[in-house]
């Protein structure tokens, strides 16, 4: 193995001057760190990360902690700061939580052992102080949820406005018993949406608790189970809208097991814009979120604060817009109505 030993004797310099150079010591010229960087690449030098442990120095790596890389919505966030990270000489190691704060504390505890450069995090709806206190240990920022304990520096969605975006758009197309299928609102953005939601509904108008179905965004199963219910009810919504990418795959899964059509049946209105979802039935009215322009602004803003050394307690907040894309799975109530008065829905339960 390659050492930097062997890279001063090559440049007949001191293993010293090698070492400070790879660690872009300022007290290095630009020249030097160039040449040994160029001498290390051509001999094949890998930094032994345990010895710069020890030293005490951060490692390239960015730790990205998150709920589940299965949902589209998270790898292409995965895939956007990789590749921005990249671009700065820092490398991501992704950790998924499943939403569980032990298995989150597990991770924290992992990264920071590893001295990682800073952490962007997920994070589960009630952290364990222990994982709060570690992460104050490093330079961190929160992506997409927020929880003031961890600080109040965040890059996330307008989820209020995202879900009163989507409900809107049915009232206005007449629609009054409109079901909800979304996150707990123990989570800030299931609260948030859940807000967007009622914020929407017309004013003194009376849902039944039996319309508001909330559960674990990202589950497609929960989707399921929520939608039967909803179908399954005596006076059944004539409208849904899903709150989180994995709840409405599995809406649509359990309207197309039923056999409910979209629009004819029901209007359906998902969140998120997964290509499947521009090709289910006559195309999904869906909340387009700015996923990838969100995850690189996060991105770039890390990088920089790390290279400049300028991670504070200031507040910042990123907050990015959603955008309703309008497609077949809606149409006005009074059409519907017209094929549906009396009946129950295609499959639903009499």
């Amino acid at each position: 193995m390659v050492t930097i030993k062997d890279i001063a004797a090559r440049l007949q310099v001191s293993p010293s001057t090698v070492g400070r150079a790879l660690a872009d010591d300022p007290r290095i010229s630009g020249a030097t760190k160039k040449k040994v960087t160029e001498v290390a690449n051509e001999m094949g030098y890998v930094a032994n990360l345990a010895a710069r442990m020890m030293r005490g120095i951060s490692s390239n790596l960015v730790g990205l902690v998150l709920p589940d890389i299965r949902n589209g919505f998270y790898s292409t966030i995965a895939h956007a700061l990789s590749t921005c990270l990249q671009g700065a000489g820092l490398q991501l190691t992704l950790s998924e939580t499943e939403d569980d704060r032990m298995v989150e504390l597990h991770h924290i505890r992992e990264l920071i052992s590893a001295n990682v450069a800073g952490i962007i995090i997920v994070p589960t709806a009630k952290p364990h102080r222990d994982t709060v206190r570690m992460l104050k240990m490093s330079p961190h920022v929160q992506l997409i949820r927020r929880h003031a304990a961890i600080g109040d520096q965040w890059f996330g969605i307008d989820d209020t406005q995202a879900i009163y975006e989507a409900t809107n758009h049915l009232v206005q197309l007449g629609h009054r018993r409109i079901g909800y299928v979304g996150g707990i609102d123990e989570l800030p953005t299931g609260a948030a949406r859940l807000q967007g939601f009622h914020k929407a509904l017309p004013r003194g108008a009376k849902l039944g608790s039996a319309l508001v179905q909330l559960g674990a965004p990202g589950s497609a199963d929960f989707g399921r189970e929520a939608a039967r219910h909803l179908l399954s009810l005596a006076a059944p919504p004539t409208a849904i809208v899903a709150g989180s990418v994995q709840i409405t795959q599995g809406v649509l899964e359990e309207l197309m097991a039923q056999g409910v059509r979209a629009p004819d049946d029901i209007s359906v209105v998902g969140f998120g814009d997964e290509l499947g979802f521009r090709w289910w039935g006559p195309g999904l009215t869906t909340v387009g979120l700015p996923v990838s322009d969100l995850a690189t602004s996060c991105g770039l803003w890390f990088v920089h604060q790390i290279k400049q050394n300028s991670f504070t307690s200031a507040p910042y907040t990123s907050i990015s817009p959603a955008t309703l894309i309008v497609r077949g799975s809606t149409r006005p109530f009074v059409a519907a109505s017209k094929e549906r008065a009396g009946a129950p829905l295609r499959g639903a339960a009499a």
